[in-house]
């Protein structure tokens, strides 16, 4: 089954993302899961700051998700809110590659 997760940050959650180690647990974090098929961060425009980010999990369960989540180092409850949602592929057949 495949998940979306839509983070929102605090504006304080941009010194999380500045700090340069957690940066690289981060990034080691993400390639060590394969099941996190996509991820990265969002903004309201090309100039603007992020202000959350979007993932795209492949899991059986929500719990499974939500374990993946709280596991990253970029995850800090009092900066960071999610919502994990079922996702489905209009186009099954067809692949992207970003």
């Amino acid at each position: 089954m495949r998940w979306a997760v839509v983070f929102q940050d605090d504006v304080e959650m941009l010194a999380v993302r500045a700090d340069q180690q957690l940066r690289d647990a981060h990034v080691a974090f993400a390639r060590a899961h394969p099941e996190l098929l996509i991820g990265g961060g969002l903004a309201p425009d090309v100039e603007a700051d992020f202000c959350g980010a979007l993932w795209v999990v492949e899991a059986a369960t929500r719990a499974e998700v939500v374990a993946l989540i709280e596991a990253d180092p970029f995850y800090v409850p009092a900066h960071r809110r999610y919502d994990v949602f079922t996702w489905g592929k209009i186009l099954e057949d067809q692949f992207v590659t970003l």
